[in-house]
């Protein structure tokens, strides 16, 4: 079951460490259209590859099924959860291969108009055994003319979520997440050792940013790193970044995707968690302090 987390407790995390045998991750990296059908098609095809390779768990990007030109079309052309194409397509799939599946995420239809960025992983059963809705959105003006506003079509999510597997814990986030160091020092305080970090990530912020907030976030918590990314340019002119990355709790990157479509894999040996954080235990080194500003 997934956990509900509350802000920093500072507590040990020595109780929540475990030391079971090693798996393979995959990061699927794909680039998404305004035609579910076809994304969905495109993605089946990625995900039985890297199951092929010997991934026992799948990890999506955000909004893998579907990126829409305006952001009102996710609620126009949308689905609530129950109902969704994609998260019937995933269950499906999990089930058939029989692996574990992040679905990164997809958006649903939710009250006034507006969707939840919402990322699902799926039980090799086929079951959805963890929800998580983005917390921080995307309101930015680039400098290069490109402005987003999440807020205007997505309902921020309002709780963290870590969730059971069977090597370990793993902390669920959404892109823009990412620049929110607090969210992965809680989640690590909550028992993650593995961290998602599923993302749609622009072209122009991810070169600049993405590998340098991805590898700090494994620093400071001592967790290994999925970062599933969308690649590649629409017929509307919206850019992603790619390079999905799998980072160990060192910082070290195991594997980079690039700039294509297409899955990377790494092999994953969760006493390396313990090793790291007890080389440095930074997280049993929180304290709670106040701020003087002049």
């Amino acid at each position: 079951m997934p956990m509900a987390s509350s802000w920093p407790t500072g507590a040990s995390t020595e109780r929540v460490m475990s030391s079971p045998g090693p798996f393979t991750v995959a990061c699927v990296q794909n680039c998404a259209s305004d035609d579910l059908d076809a994304n969905l098609r495109g993605v089946e095809e990625l995900v039985r590859g890297a199951a092929a390779a010997g991934a026992d768990l799948i990890c999506l990007p955000e909004f893998y099924c579907l990126l829409e030109p305006r952001d009102g079309a996710y609620y126009e052309h949308g689905y609530e959860e129950a109902a969704h194409p994609a998260l019937a397509h995933g269950c499906g799939l999990a089930r058939d291969l029989g692996r574990w599946l992040l679905l990164g995420s997809i958006p649903v239809r939710d009250i006034g108009g507006k969707v939840r960025n919402r990322a699902l992983l799926i039980a090799p059963g086929g079951e959805v055994a963890a929800r998580y809705d983005k917390i921080h959105l995307f309101d930015v003006a680039i400098r290069d003319g490109q402005q987003y506003r999440e807020s205007s079509s997505v309902v921020p999510g309002e709780r963290a979520v870590v969730a059971a597997l069977p090597w370990g814990r793993l902390g669920l986030s959404i892109c823009y997440d990412l620049r929110f160091a607090g969210l992965y020092r809680e989640l690590a305080h909550a028992g993650a050792e593995f961290l998602a970090v599923p993302a749609a990530f622009t072209a122009k912020t991810g070169a600049a940013h993405w590998h340098a907030l991805l590898r700090a976030r494994a620093i400071e918590t001592g967790c290994f790193v999925f970062a599933p990314g969308q690649c590649g340019v629409r017929s509307w002119g919206r850019r992603t970044y790619g390079h999905s990355l799998i980072v160990d709790p060192w910082g070290e990157v195991l594997a980079d995707g690039g700039d294509d479509v297409g899955f990377i894999t790494a092999r994953i040996e969760p006493a390396r968690v313990g090793e790291v954080r007890a080389m440095i235990p930074a997280l049993n080194h929180d304290r709670h302090f106040s701020v003087e500003a002049g």
